[in-house]
């Protein structure tokens, strides 16, 4: 038996998404690390995006359950990458708030 032969005999013939759960640990990661969320997170979003690409090429020969874990890990990149924002632009908004105040302070 070749090796594609024994792949396309999973599921009845269909297989997972190749990129479906990397993309999923990719996008969870990036909404809980504030700071590299952001390349986490478009790392999670180009992968699920090649796998819904594959997936509507040619549905039958992927899962469904894949294709939502994909579906699962683009959602998720994405609310990383906005919280990703979120933290950075906060941080810079800090930033210039402590310098406001120690410049207030040393003109004191």
């Amino acid at each position: 038996m070749q090796p594609q032969d024994q792949l396309t005999n999973n599921y009845g013939g269909q297989q997972n998404l190749p990129n479906a759960t990397t993309s999923l640990v990719l996008g969870i990661i990036s909404i809980v690390a504030a700071f590299i969320g952001i390349v986490l997170g478009i790392i999670g979003i180009i992968l699920a995006n090649r796998d819904r690409k594959l997936y509507k090429s040619s549905p039958e020969l992927y899962t469904a359950s894949s294709y939502g874990t994909s579906n699962a890990g683009r959602i998720c990149s994405l609310i990383g990458i906005a919280l990703s924002v979120v933290y950075i632009l906060g941080a810079i908004a800090m930033g210039f708030y402590f310098v406001m105040v120690a410049r207030e302070q040393a003109y004191r």
